[in-house]
């Protein structure tokens, strides 16, 4: 797809290796800390810790006055944000602002209510039979010589042994919950309006320095451009695909007011924006950067494998987790 024609750089956990195969790959998009997030500071490239790697130190002396590294391992960290807050300095860490900003919100929004109710289509009824805890540990029984017991009485399942303990038999309407909260029924609005703003102010208090540490507006703009290119693409990307919010929450574009881009002057002026293809502009303006002297963006993500004690962290906290399922289950 388009996202797959971008050249934009990405560095990647594999835990498929580490036996994690339904983790599969966390990529720096997907870590809420990005760049600096703990998942990348516990794994190793090649063998070393990340932030001991060539690649990882770079965090160590990122700033807005010196972006040239980040920019080329990790771009989108300065177009989304990046705080280095797990790393040695803790909350002293380099800090970038989110240069991109996109939100959805409700016009004339109404809350509503719904109830909360099940029919059984088995029919069983709340009087129908005891359910005791099964001794030999399967589960539930309503046989009291297969239960198990305790002071020599069967023990109920849960805490009064009716079948909606075991989520049989009906649940009558109710509009409250058990504590005499309404039920969460959704919203209604008049309609939705998404907006994305992309702080070119942000991006201008980036610096480029070259090897040598000069600094100069040939290399500054260049990147803030490839920079900006690579905000559009990823807004525009996310509309393409829809806003799909959740369960019965989808939103329809409205074709009287379709997608469009305004730029915003120092004055308030704007002036509209037409871009006829995002993914080509963020590769013609990473290549013109390139041609100025910053880092070219490469495609082939940078693999980290995790560390022992990162993959023994996720396999124990999931055989907990397993654990606890089939503990409440019984």
């Amino acid at each position: 797809g388009k996202a797959a024609e971008a050249d934009i750089p990405v560095v990647t956990v594999d835990f498929e290796e580490a036996g994690l195969p339904e983790v599969g790959e966390v990529t720096s998009l997907d870590a809420p800390h990005r760049l600096a997030d703990a998942i990348l500071r516990d794994s190793l490239n090649n063998g070393v810790k990340f932030r001991e790697s060539d690649e990882g130190k770079l965090l160590n002396t990122a700033s807005l006055g010196n972006a040239t590294e980040l920019y080329g391992i990790c771009p989108t960290a300065l177009v989304f944000g990046l705080w280095d807050s797990t790393g040695p300095r803790g909350g002293l860490g380099t800090k970038f602002q989110r240069a991109l900003v996109g939100e959805v919100i409700g016009v004339n929004v109404s809350i509503g209510v719904k109830p909360s109710s099940r029919i059984d289509p088995l029919g069983i009824e709340k009087a129908g039979a005891d359910i005791y805890e099964a001794a030999d540990g399967s589960g539930w029984t309503i046989d009291a010589t297969k239960a198990k017991k305790s002071g020599g009485k069967p023990v109920k399942y849960g805490k009064e042994g009716k079948p909606s303990e075991i989520n049989h038999g009906n649940v009558t309407p109710s509009l409250k919950n058990e504590k005499n909260q309404p039920h969460h029924g959704g919203a209604t609005m008049d309609y939705a309006q998404q907006s994305v703003v992309i702080s070119l102010p942000a991006l201008r208090r980036l610096r480029f320095p070259d090897g040598e540490g000069q600094v100069t507006s040939q290399r500054d703009d260049a990147a803030r451009t490839a920079l900006s290119a690579l905000a559009i693409a990823a807004a525009q990307l996310s509309i393409d695909q829809g806003c799909d919010l959740r369960s019965r929450c989808l939103l329809i574009p409205d074709t009287n007011a379709p997608a469009s881009w305004e730029i915003i002057g120092s004055d308030g002026s704007t002036t509209p924006c037409t871009i006829a293809d995002a993914t080509a502009l963020v590769n013609e303006a990473a290549k013109a950067a390139a041609a100025a002297g910053l880092p070219a963006w490469k495609r082939k993500p940078l693999v980290l494998q995790p560390s022992e004690g990162l993959a023994g962290l996720v396999h124990k906290s999931r055989e907990l987790a397993i654990a606890e399922a089939d503990e409440a289950g019984d």
